[in-house]
């Protein structure tokens, strides 16, 4: 039954007609190919270790076989993926596979088994569900088995599973078929469950901290929050366009006002942009407001976020500590954060500063950065001194260090209060670790003057096509009006994140169902 080689080369149509072939020969036997309602299964692993050496041991030497009368091995009861099998007349091998282990050996003797779960192990394919159920045991080889007693279909799988040992590999493949990429390549599996925990562990911390999470709309009359592009959809009921949220900052900032001191979103949000090794469309991210905090603390609690997530990544492989493996790097999360101003780093990267605007123009022609808008006008200076940083400037940090750039020229920051002891800079700090921009932490603006003018200048630098999903958000300015207490913020990509702690690099490897194109002709 060792089937692979054979079905690798067989047409599909053929090998499928074959498994319906069993599957009616399974009814025929009165059972359900597709099984039913099971009470008492164990995990792979929790049955892996049930196992008992010293009673398996002592029975062994008292010359009682699994199963038979006076055994006093521990029984279970599993469910599994058939990834291996091996027919040798009267005794068939499994080899089962769940989420929680890549492999458990069942055995399947004629003499042991009854005789209808025999039966259905004769007629079981790679990739079929079953579950067995026996006492616990060790072969001579050395490996855990359930020593089946039964053996009852759970569902049959009517196509073959990927070649043996390679699994699924085709990249494209693996993220459209990924119901069959979780089951082939173990690895999913476990960043999937690892993402899971990750999730969990955040939310834990927010809660110890006194955070509440909250829910704001997705569908929005207004794509506010943040700079991008917005997924324009259409309300049938009330005949008007609506947008997917960017993000839920305006509306997490409203509830500020209404009083809520400590608030959090963990959602998805939506952006018509690019789609590459580090940009999904819709992604998952955790947006956080504290009243009477400021940049510094939510800097202070992002590490605590970003450490946590560490420890529980290393506490899923059975290790402790702080450092995680991303590539070629090894990246201690413990311990504070490196720091660096904007500023900083620009000179560094030019020699020379920010705030010499000619000495900047004329860098920005040199290496081909845009400085004149359509209409042939000078660009505002700021917005080449961007794009030369984010060309040159974010290159000298360290990937394997994870780093703060504080102090962001207040034009590219028009939510945010600028320092106070300069108001040309943004209290703003966006971490950086492996050369990825991990989110953005603030001193949040609520002056309403202030954010109504901010607001104005950011409408009137957009063009004509921008200028059709961006208004003036005359409801959050007036809730500022009503009084929105000095507060931090944060936003927090929870993609990005699992990247980095499941050492994945692209962010498809930790998205269940990442956005796909759709194939040609469907």
């Amino acid at each position: 039954m060792d089937q692979q080689p054979e079905e690798a080369r067989r047409p599909i149509d053929e090998l499928e007609n074959e498994r319906r072939e069993k599957r009616e020969a399974i009814r025929a036997l009165g059972l359900d190919p597709y099984g039913g309602r099971i009470e008492g299964l164990l995990s792979l692993q929790r049955a892996f270790e049930s196992y008992d050496e010293s009673v398996d041991q002592r029975m062994n030497e008292a010359g009682i076989k699994p199963g038979h009368e006076g055994d006093e091995r521990p029984v279970v009861r599993v469910a599994g993926r058939v990834m291996l099998a091996r027919d040798n007349g009267r005794l068939v091998w499994m080899n089962l596979r769940d989420a929680t282990r890549e492999s458990l050996q069942v055995a399947v003797s004629k003499r042991d088994c009854d005789e209808v779960g025999f039966q259905v192990a004769k007629k079981t394919d790679l990739g079929d569900i079953v579950v067995a159920e026996g006492p616990l045991t060790r072969t001579r080889t050395g490996e855990v088995t359930v020593w089946a007693r039964s053996i009852r279909p759970a569902s049959k799988a009517l196509l073959p599973p990927p070649e043996k040992h390679a699994g699924l590999q085709n990249p494209e493949a693996r993220y459209r078929r990924r119901y069959v990429d979780m089951w082939s390549n173990p690895r999913t599996t476990r960043t999937l469950l690892l993402r899971s925990r990750l999730v969990s562990g955040i939310r834990r911390l927010m809660e110890d901290r006194g955070f509440v999470e909250v829910e704001t709309p997705m569908l929005q009359v207004q794509a506010g929050g943040a700079a991008a592009r917005p997924f324009v959809t259409h309300m049938n009921a009330l005949n008007i366009d609506l947008y997917l949220r960017i993000a839920p900052e305006l509306y997490l900032k409203r509830l500020l006002v209404g009083g809520l001191p400590r608030v959090f979103e963990l959602n998805r949000n939506f952006r018509n942009e690019g789609v590459d090794r580090r940009h999904n469309p819709e992604f998952t991210a955790i947006e956080v407001y504290e009243a009477f905090g400021d940049v510094h603390s939510m800097m202070e609690l992002t590490e605590a976020i970003v450490r946590e997530c560490a420890r529980i990544a290393n506490e899923s492989e059975g290790r402790e500590g702080f450092v995680r493996s991303f590539g070629d790097l090894e990246i201690d999360y413990d311990g504070p954060f490196e720091r660096f101003s904007y500023g900083e780093l620009f000179e560094r990267a030019f020699g020379f500063s920010m705030e010499d605007e000619e000495r900047v123009r004329a860098e920005g022609e040199r290496r081909g950065v845009r400085t004149k808008d359509d209409r042939g006008e000078p660009l505002d200076v700021v917005w080449i001194v961007n794009e030369l940083f984010e060309a040159h400037g974010e290159g000298l940090i360290d990937p394997a260090r994870p780093t703060w750039v504080m102090r962001y020229p207040s034009a590219l920051s028009p939510l945010t209060r600028p320092c106070a002891d300069d108001p040309r800079f943004a209290d703003r700090a966006d971490l950086f670790i492996a050369g990825m921009e991990i989110g953005p932490h603030y001193t949040e603006l609520n002056d309403p003057d202030v954010q109504a003018e901010k607001f104005r200048e950011q409408l009137a630098g957009i063009d004509e096509e921008e200028s059709t999903f961006r208004s003036f958000d005359e409801d959050f300015v007036r809730a500022l009006k009503v009084g929105m207490p000095p507060a931090g913020g944060m936003g927090l990509g929870i993609d990005r994140l699992v990247m980095l702690m499941a050492d994945e690099g692209s962010i498809r490897d930790v998205i269940a169902f990442p956005f796909m194109r759709p194939q040609s002709g469907r």
